[in-house]
């Protein structure tokens, strides 16, 4: 790779500190600066990781000439504010899952980018997990043969979460799902149709006008004969924190373990019934990144009891994802390519999960997605 170095700052630093080490020693970024809006709570992380750069103020940020991109993880309904602005006043831009909250607010981000020229990636961990990246290998080998039907889940119980959780509808936040279902191919979703089941608490439908329990969705694909489904609880749904993603091919399919830490399971056709499946330990692939940030996929800022994040542990560690994400939206503006997923990619994954919730409002109806979430290709 080229030897352009990249500056890099990280907003919000909950969940946002587990990055600070990787930039630090990713040999094509450096980590100029923080921001935080809690400062006593910047201070000790600026301390800690040796950075000088600190602000509490977003919009004092962007107007640091040094800084040449985001990276933002802040709570969900800031990310689309906020790139925007950062996109507006030249800064590329890495966010955190979800793109936005509306399908206006997606287009905007695309808007912005043909607008600028500048870049923006969606961190969406699951397409950079190790498990992921297993299956997109057997797929890029042709071991999986035709693909015929792919499947995700993502169910988390979020009670007790605060601010904007309580009452979310499941599919407001679908990424992790729909994500890896349009990722493995590099397909597009055309079309969607959800329906919700079950009833959470009445005390929670006030936030979002959102009964539902569980919503449950249908993705065709473009230009393909491929459908997805993919499903997501976050309320009122006994179930251990899940992200799965399931592949089916005409030579293999891979499923995903019903319990954390299993193994995955390999089915091979015209084996001997007894022989079809086969438990396999998914390899790390730190090999695919620099040898700076290669230990990053087993170990972080949140792998230790005293400094614990909820959604890392929960999310087993997001399987090895974070120094990939990272190399992926460095190395994109190092070579002058365009990361994956880039802006209208995000956008057609965040619409998925949008448009989803609004079919299940409409018992199911199905709903196109926006032209600006596809590509030219024809």
């Amino acid at each position: 790779m080229q030897e352009k170095v990249i500056n890099v700052a990280i907003v919000g630093l909950g969940f946002g500190a587990e990055f600070i080490p990787i930039y630090q020693k990713h040999p094509n970024a450096n980590m100029h600066a923080i921001c935080q809006r809690n400062r006593e709570k910047m201070n000790e992380i600026g301390d800690h990781f040796s950075i000088e750069k600190r602000y509490d103020d977003y919009d004092e940020l962007l107007k640091d000439p040094a800084i040449d991109a985001v990276h933002i993880n802040t709570p969900i309904p800031n990310h689309a504010e906020q790139s925007i602005k950062a996109l507006r006043t030249g800064k590329h831009v890495a966010c955190t899952v979800p793109m936005a909250t509306t399908v206006d607010e997606c287009k905007q981000i695309v808007e912005a980018v043909n607008e600028t020229g500048l870049t923006y990636m969606m961190m969406e961990t699951v397409v950079y997990a190790r498990e992921f990246l297993f299956m997109k290998e057997l797929y890029e080998k042709g071991e999986l043969g035709k693909i015929q039907f792919l499947k995700a889940s993502h169910q988390q119980d979020m009670e007790g979460w605060p601010n904007y959780w309580p009452g979310l509808p499941p599919m407001h936040y679908a990424t992790h799902c729909v994500g890896p279902v349009l990722g493995l191919t590099r397909d597009e979703a055309e079309y969607v149709s959800c329906f919700g089941s079950g009833t959470i608490d009445e005390e929670l439908h006030q936030y979002y006008n959102s009964p539902f329990a569980v919503e449950t969705a249908h993705v065709k694909f473009r230009d393909s004969d491929l459908t997805g489904h993919v499903y997501r609880s976050l309320f009122d749904t006994a179930r251990q924190y899940r992200e799965s993603f399931e592949v089916y091919g005409s030579k293999k399919a891979v499923e995903w373990p019903l319990i954390e830490g299993e193994p995955l399971v390999v089915h091979t056709a015209k084996k001997p019934e007894p022989e079809i499946p086969e438990s396999v330990e998914c390899p790390d692939f730190a090999h695919l990144l620099p040898p700076e940030i290669q230990a990053f996929t087993t170990g972080g800022v949140y792998d230790e009891d005293s400094n614990q994040h909820l959604s890392y542990t929960q999310g087993a560690g997001h399987g090895g994802s974070h120094p990939h994400l990272v190399h992926e939206f460095v190395s994109a503006l190092v070579e002058g390519r365009e990361p994956f997923p880039n802006a209208v990619q995000s956008a057609n994954i965040t619409c998925v999960g949008i448009l989803a919730h609004e079919s299940a409002l409409k018992n199911g109806e199905v709903l196109k997605m926006p032209d600006f979430t596809l590509s030219q290709k024809r």
